[in-house]
């Protein structure tokens, strides 16, 4: 799928269907913001954004397009974010392998350099223009709409980020980033781009939303996705 392709919430797909506006319609189209509109969203409330740029190595090196439960990976997340926000985009390198992401999920390619999670969160706040964005890994599998909903709150004034913890550890891969902390993103990326990721965000001074690790559970490797298929049987 195209970089340009659209990327709202399947309600305002349906509307888009329902009176003709292509899903390659620009986002600012007169038309899609009543749309929005319609539908209850806002043009300032937080887009989505599902990272894949990642090398997935330990998972064959098509992490986003591995099975889990007959779906790809990545599908889950994305799921999670179209639930609540839009639009959702999914953010990788220009070879990552991506399986077909559906009908309306734009791709957004960050550089080829540096392969670090910032490289994403950097990409996605600058696509986003200005709106804040809340953005889950692609393999984060049982992150849930409520999750979302969670990291969509209103923020105190001043606060940049919100990251979710489990166990008094930040995961910064399932958080909401303000555009006011782009700079200070963007810096650690440029400055270093072996920069640990959780002690960039934490220097953000971010609120913590606290939740069971098993909704933040990462799918590294085999034996992360044999308990994650063993945690989906069991319901």
């Amino acid at each position: 799928m195209s970089a340009d392709a659209g990327g709202d919430s399947p309600a305002i797909d349906e509307l888009r269907r329902a009176v003709g506006v292509s899903g390659d319609a620009g986002g600012d189209s007169p038309v899609l913001d009543e749309l929005r509109r319609a539908v209850g969203v806002s043009g300032d409330a937080p887009v989505g954004a599902v990272l894949a740029g990642g090398a997935g190595l330990r998972l064959g090196g098509v992490k986003p397009a591995t099975l889990l439960g007959g779906r790809p990976l990545i599908s889950y997340p994305l799921a999670a974010l179209r639930a609540v926000v839009s639009p959702v985009a999914v953010v990788a390198k220009r070879d990552s392998p991506l399986p077909v992401l559906g009908y309306g999920v734009e791709i957004w390619h960050e550089p080829d350099e540096p392969r670090h999670p910032l490289a994403g969160i950097v990409e996605a706040l600058r696509r986003a223009a200005g709106r804040s964005v809340v953005v889950l890994a692609c393999d984060m599998p049982f992150v849930t709409p409520e999750v979302v909903r969670a990291l969509c709150a209103p923020l105190a004034p001043g606060t940049v980020a919100v990251v979710t913890s489990s166990d008094g550890r930040l995961q910064p891969l399932c958080a909401r980033y303000e555009a006011d902390a782009a700079d200070a993103l963007e810096r650690a990326l440029t400055d270093d781009g072996r920069a640990r990721l959780s002690e960039v965000v934490a220097a953000l001074n971010p609120a913590v939303a606290g939740f069971p690790a098993a909704l933040l559970v990462n799918v590294n490797a085999p034996e992360d996705l044999a308990r994650a298929e063993a945690d989906l049987r069991a319901g």
